[in-house]
């Protein structure tokens, strides 16, 4: 409900609990995965829906997301690397909800479209290789460089991450098939939080509220991951 609320699918969100309640991390990466997809399904045909998204920029976004995602999934890092790694990643995204308050938009500007494709590799290996559905880094490029409009950023973003969650899902669950017997359980509840948090949006928090107590969130859970506590 509340990462809906501000745009993103949430799998920051679900690898920073899992990861304080001592899941393994090859139940971690495949689980936060299905659990994007789920809920990227969802926003994208919300957003398709109200015509806010760039087709133009979102179609080379996947085409460089697509193989690096499958790639990235299908590689399963050791505890000892994979924990730092995504501590760090949690650490930024901590970093950018409790302290950055606005990003600073370019003008909309003509793009050159191998850049979306570069863009969308990188953002799509890291995404497949950690559980993540790279929402968190691809936003404020897109915006900071200007590859389109403040109204069409959170549906494209949110388009990118459904594709680059399924391959980055397909990838890992080919190499581990390692997922816990309470999906079901978790989806009903993530799509019950998608609904209100698209549909409603949260009535007793502004965005930079919900921002910052999921910061706080993110930080813990980072800490955690990096010093192995």
């Amino acid at each position: 409900m509340l990462y809906t609320s501000v745009g993103h699918a949430g799998a920051s969100a679900y690898i920073a609990i899992m990861s304080l309640l001592g899941i393994s991390a090859v139940v971690i990466k495949p689980t936060a995965l299905a659990l994007n997809i789920v809920v990227a399904l969802f926003t994208s045909y919300s957003y398709i829906r109200a015509k806010q998204f760039d087709y133009k920029l979102v179609v080379p976004l996947i085409i460089g997301a697509i193989p690096l995602a499958y790639l990235g999934g299908r590689l399963n890092l050791p505890n000892l690397m994979y924990k730092p790694i995504v501590g760090f990643i949690l650490l930024y995204s901590a970093y950018k909800f409790i302290f950055i308050e606005k990003i600073r938009i370019n003008e909309t500007k003509i793009f050159n479209k191998l850049n979306p494709v570069l863009a969308g590799g990188i953002v799509g290996f890291l995404s497949g290789l950690t559980g993540t559905g790279g929402g968190i880094f691809l936003s404020p490029i897109i915006l900071i460089l200007g590859w389109t409009t403040l109204r069409k950023a959170s549906g494209t973003v949110s388009l990118f991450i459904l594709f680059n969650s399924i391959f980055g899902f397909l990838g890992n669950i080919n190499s581990t098939n390692n997922l816990p017997n309470t999906l079901s359980l978790y989806i009903i509840f993530v799509l019950f939080g998608a609904f209100i948090g698209t549909r409603f949006g949260v009535k007793y928090l502004t965005h930079l509220g919900i921002k910052r107590a999921l910061g706080f969130v993110l930080l813990i859970a980072s800490i955690k991951l990096i010093f192995s506590l």
